[in-house]
């Protein structure tokens, strides 16, 4: 049945992907954005949605005039049977749960309505997956400029650059239920790279922490440590790392930092 089912454009007046999908085969991914979607059965198969350019090299646009859009954003790839997302963009697309898929991380795309958002600020463009299963739930509803660097990331230094990198490290890594790491791995982290501290001294958990401090200071419209509540647990750098991520400030390639200068 997948042999007879065509690859097609879906015209931008499609219905949302939650309403359900016309009958296809298994393993059919349908993707859409709100100026148009593609379909395709399972084959050895990448599918570009992204800004593009004028010479229509994605198979779904999606902000076309969001010059913060990449221009491929994302890929979805299918080995003959599954399918994977990939993020080729700088900004994170932000999946369900405020669970955060950062550049050149990737996960499995499951049967399913999978709904997700690109952007920055208030304003993101969704762009909904639905992988075809081998039952009925996975098709019916369910209840030329370069990309710009987003204005919205926040200015670090090198060294606060490597302390939220650590601080931030198990995040950037993808690591499920992700959490913020101890201060003093952090300590570790800096000490093990010489990296300077304004009094020459070497770095401390009270150091890292003051550090830490000062950097959530500048950034605006973060909760208070009042407003989380108690126990706090780490629930103050886990909202700053989140901002971090969503501005796109932090990076996975920012990772390569903790292995030093040369790495």
């Amino acid at each position: 049945m997948a042999d007879e089912f065509i690859p097609h454009y879906l015209p931008s007046s499609t219905p949302s992907l939650a309403r359900g999908v016309p009958a296809a085969p298994p393993g059919t991914l349908f993707v859409l954005s709100e100026q148009g979607g593609y379909a395709m059965p399972p084959r050895r198969f990448t599918l570009l949605f992204g800004r593009g350019s004028e010479d229509g090299d994605v198979h779904v646009p999606v902000g076309t005039d969001d010059p913060y859009i990449s221009r491929c954003h994302g890929r979805l790839m299918c080995d003959g049977e599954r399918w994977w997302l990939r993020n080729a963009g700088r900004l994170p697309i932000r999946l369900p749960a405020d669970a955060l898929l950062l550049c050149g991380q990737e996960m499995p795309v499951a049967p399913g309505y999978l709904p997700l958002l690109i952007g920055r600020g208030k304003r993101s463009h969704l762009v909904e997956l639905r992988l075809v299963g081998r039952g009925p739930a996975d098709t019916r509803g369910v209840p030329g400029a370069s990309t710009r660097a987003d204005p919205s990331a926040y200015p670090l230094d090198d060294t606060e650059r490597v302390l939220l990198a650590s601080l931030a490290q198990r995040y950037l890594r993808g690591e499920p239920h992700a959490a913020p790491v101890a201060w003093k791995q952090v300590v570790d982290d800096l000490n093990a790279l010489r990296l300077p501290r304004g009094n020459g001294q070497p770095w401390n958990e009270r150091a890292v922490a003051n550090a830490v401090a000062r950097i959530r200071a500048g950034i605006p419209d973060l909760p208070s440590p009042d407003e989380l509540g108690v126990p706090l647990g780490n629930a103050v750098n886990a909202t700053l790392i989140q901002a971090l991520l969503r501005s796109a400030t932090l990076t996975p390639a920012d990772l390569a930092r903790l292995d030093g200068p040369d790495a």
